[in-house]
């Protein structure tokens, strides 16, 4: 199953001191494969476009992700995008947002498993407070469809 993940609203595209802090650190969001953050975007960009690729079956009726790019347990699956100042040293992460599998619409993870197109989930990735969107990230935060 082929995913993509469109961000906008990147938070250090905005003002402010948060902002601020986040384009002096090198702030990066990226999607995390297994222990890895893959793609990193910088916080000031325009917006971020991740493609990932998982594999789905049934089980008992129900539909199952898997795959490096997933993580969590069957019913609980998801994946992260993760911030993180990158560094010499390479990336340091702070911060994770979770897009939950279970919060996609029954009848686009069928549409997206059967291959009738991209499952696509748009997010603003800016919390209420300004800063990188992290935790649980539900509907309508994010929107789902297949394209």
């Amino acid at each position: 199953m082929r995913i993509r993940i469109d961000g906008t609203d990147l938070p250090g595209r905005r003002t402010g001191a948060e902002a601020d802090a986040l384009r002096r650190g090198n702030v990066h969001v990226g999607v995390q494969r297994k222990a890895e953050v893959i793609d990193p975007v910088p916080a000031d960009a325009a917006d971020a476009t991740w493609h990932v690729e998982v594999s789905s079956r049934e089980v008992d009726g129900m539909l199952d992700v898997g795959g490096p790019w997933v993580h969590g347990r069957p019913g609980a699956r998801f994946l992260y995008l993760s911030w993180g100042a990158v560094t010499e040293d390479g990336f340091a992460m702070f911060r994770r947002a979770k897009l939950m599998f279970t919060d996609v619409p029954a009848e686009l993870l069928r549409a997206a498993h059967e291959g009738g197109g991209v499952l696509v989930g748009r997010v603003g990735l800016t919390d209420a407070a300004g800063g990188p969107l992290c935790a649980r990230v539900p509907p309508p935060a994010i929107a789902w469809t297949v394209e």
